[in-house]
């Protein structure tokens, strides 16, 4: 194995050190760059540091592959919040209620969010592999394990015009906070896997966002409303995952089912979801591809601050709402030769939950949520209804640079006691819309550079309580992928 042998172990050594010394409705998970799994049949690897560096060659030997992403840039915002290194964005890009003044700012993960994995695949008899991925996101600028709930702690009693960058998420610091699953795969069968792991509508916008999810371009990147069915920590769920293609191209179905509640690393006491969806080929008039999903999440938990009061009471510790969700997907693609278009609609129905908690319980970053700092009533009127929607496209200059604009916007009703479409309750109709676009170049077979620019905005209900309600966030980043 010579210098990959070597050098691989001093990597994930210095991997196994960053954890150890690491110690958000928001912010979702970007997905993360796998090279393809090398078969166990035919171990091939990087033989020397030149040539991991300057081509395409995997870290890989014997079915494991050693893969990671550092993504890093700069940007400006008119009205951002300061860095902050426990959010799994850093930074701001989208309009937030603390966002207050300009700034330029270290950017980083505006594509991809930076992590380190091992997976991996070996045969186990013909027809039926064992696969397996443990990936860890962290910031690459303060080396920190990427988790939203700490951020949230980080701010709490903080006056809103001072806090620092903050959101609630899925990953929270764990040390499989992108994925951690195994499981069995077949061509004829499908692939079964156990573990924590994506959403399927993370999987889908994955799939179908023109911006691929990106925290510095794309709404529903960077909220994780849409991607964990109303609520961003249920963007990645420990459960047993199923998928299959059905057919010869007929179509293909997928499932998940959540295992455990809170105690087991969930933002939810209990999920399901189920997919179907086709390609269509069109012959000399393209490919188009569709997909429904639909999920249900009990008790699904979107975390905040504690104000002053709540703070002094109980320090160290997250407030949240908790209610039952119910949301429904459909997405599309159509590729013509270097064009792409992109299309997705989301309704989310948000209401009390059927089964209120009795007590208070510990969120999956592992802090403590008392049980008077829980609101199980914020829809007791009516139930929340929320519309996402987004369009867009991508065309591909050369094999190497390819540019995309996007299209935002969320619809949500009024829900509270007696209608209003103004600023005065989060409870009012209010929408969000926002326009993106960016160029990327990959000038190396590892790298790539791209640039481009988010303009959000909010009114009304979704406007309450903002210090501001529009924020222009140009960003540009280098990433090396591995």
């Amino acid at each position: 194995m010579g210098w990959i042998v070597n050098n691989l172990g001093k990597m994930l050594l210095a991997s196994a050190a960053t954890i150890v010394l690491c110690g958000t409705a928001h912010a979702a998970d970007l997905p993360t760059y796998q090279p393809p799994l090398v078969p166990s049949a035919a171990p091939t690897y990087c033989t020397d540091p030149i040539k991991f560096i300057v081509t395409d060659c995997p870290l890989s030997a014997y079915g494991i592959t050693f893969y990671g992403t550092i993504d890093m840039g700069v940007g400006y915002e008119s009205h951002g919040a300061p860095f902050n290194p426990d959010i799994i964005t850093g930074v701001q890009e989208l309009i937030r209620k603390n966002s207050t003044g300009s700034r330029w700012l270290a950017t980083p993960g505006g594509l991809s969010q930076s992590n380190i994995g091992l997976k991996g695949v070996e045969t186990i008899t013909p027809g039926f592999d064992f696969v397996f991925d443990l990936n860890f996101g962290f910031n690459p600028y303060g080396l920190t394990a990427a988790n939203g709930p700490k951020s949230l702690v980080d701010n709490n009693g903080v006056a809103q015009a001072n806090q620092s960058s903050n959101a609630d998420s899925s990953r929270g610091g764990q040390f499989y906070n992108s994925t951690g699953y195994a499981g069995i795969s077949s061509k004829t069968f499908g692939t079964l896997t156990f573990g924590h792991q994506n959403s399927l509508e993370l999987d889908g916008v994955i799939a179908y966002d023109p911006m691929s999810a990106s925290y510095a371009f794309s709404v529903i990147g960077w909220q994780g409303t849409a991607v964990g069915g109303g609520d961003t920590e249920d963007a990645r769920v420990t459960s047993v995952k199923y998928r299959v293609n059905v057919g010869d191209n007929l179509f293909r179905l997928g499932a998940l089912v959540e295992v455990g509640g809170y105690d087991t690393n969930n933002g939810a006491q209990n999920s399901y979801g189920v997919q179907i969806g086709k390609d269509f080929d069109l012959g000399r008039y393209g490919k188009f591809s569709g997909d429904a999903i639909y999920t249900n999440d009990k008790n699904a938990v979107s975390a905040s601050s504690l104000s002053a009061v709540q703070a002094a009471a109980f320090p160290n510790t997250l407030a949240a709402t908790v209610s039952d969700n119910q949301s429904f997907m459909l997405l599309g693609k159509y590729t013509y030769d270097k064009v792409r278009l992109f299309g997705g609609y989301e309704y989310i129905d948000f209401r009390n939950p059927s089964s209120p908690l009795g007590s208070g319980f510990t969120n999956l970053s592992g802090y403590g949520v008392a049980f008077p700092n829980i609101n199980q009533t914020a829809f007791s009127f009516h139930d929340e209804h929320l519309q996402i929607m987004w369009a867009g496209a991508r065309y591909a200059f050369t094999s190497t640079v390819d540019a995309g604009v996007a299209y935002y916007h969320y619809d949500q009703n009024s829900f509270g006691k007696t209608f209003c479409n103004n600023t005065s309750a989060s409870t009012c109709a209010g929408t969000l819309n926002a326009a993106s676009f960016n160029v990327d170049w990959k000038f190396a077979a590892k790298f790539d550079v791209y640039a481009g620019m988010m303009y959000s905005s909010v009114q009304n209900g979704l406007a309450n309580g903002y210090l501001h309600t529009n924020n222009f966030a140009p960003t540009a980043g280098l990433r090396f992928r591995f």
